[in-house]
């Protein structure tokens, strides 16, 4: 049986169109990024579950460029089942991107390759 690398399970869901985090058996702990073992226990009973794809802005900075509209924002979010993941925000303004920001996970695709990133929840 062929094992993949956790990395490229993540990439594989993505492509599908699915935005799945990994979690412990053992410890009900949701883990990210990918891994084959849980941080802190080392257990290896990680299983692979869909994610909310709620989460809350913990920090923002923007990135800017001589260009302003080629600057960009990357975050660091808070997932609703608990590991932080780094991604930006699109479909707002980088000015409007605040910390506390309730935001929802989206699937894009940037040079053929598909990417999490995340959009203002709505209202």
């Amino acid at each position: 049986m062929d094992v993949l690398h956790p990395d490229t399970e993540y990439a594989g869901f993505l492509a599908d169109g699915r935005f799945m985090i990994q979690r412990s058996r053992s410890s009900g702990t949701y883990v990210f990024y990918p891994r084959i073992a849980a941080p802190g226990t080392g257990a290896r009973d990680l299983e692979w579950l869909e994610a909310s794809g709620r989460g809350t802005v913990h920090a923002v900075t923007v990135i800017p460029k001589r260009d302003p509209k080629d600057s960009y924002n990357v975050v660091l979010v808070d997932l609703e089942e608990g590991p932080r993941m780094m991604s930006r925000i699109d479909d707002c303004a980088n000015e409007d991107v605040r910390i506390g920001m309730a935001v929802t996970a989206r699937i894009v695709t940037e040079n053929g390759k598909p990417l999490l990133v995340f959009v203002p929840e709505a209202v």
